[in-house]
């Protein structure tokens, strides 16, 4: 997945970890202090068209996501307003809590004592 994604952009698999882009620019209104300038969330009207494929990204890996999950998956994430949410969720949903792992292998030890080998 992180290689399909990755390859629709660079920052994209970055917008699925660290969240949405914010679109920032330097604050010139307040004096640089210890010569690192402060940077402020760049008003929607100034976004270049650069800008705008940037913040765009959580769109894209939302619908990337979405294609790939089946009915029931996508109920689960449904509620999610972000790329990164999402992924946190599934996750989450697919890691399970340490019952359920513990479950799956039982059940896979089960499975793998009442293999016999055929005569």
């Amino acid at each position: 997945m992180q290689a399909h994604i990755t390859a629709q952009d660079d920052d994209m698999w970055y917008v699925i970890t660290d969240g949405p882009m914010k679109i920032l620019k330097v604050n010139t209104a307040i004096a640089i202090s210890g010569g690192e300038p402060q940077m402020v969330e760049k008003p929607r009207a100034e976004w270049s068209t650069e800008d705008k494929k940037k913040a765009n990204l959580d769109n894209i890996a939302k619908d990337i996501l979405y294609k790939t999950l089946d009915k029931n998956m996508f109920s689960n994430i449904k509620t999610c307003s972000t790329a990164k949410e999402i992924w946190e969720k599934l996750t989450q949903l697919c890691k399970g809590n340490d019952q359920n792992k513990e479950n799956k292998l039982t059940v896979a030890i089960q499975k793998f004592d009442k293999a016999k080998m055929k005569p």
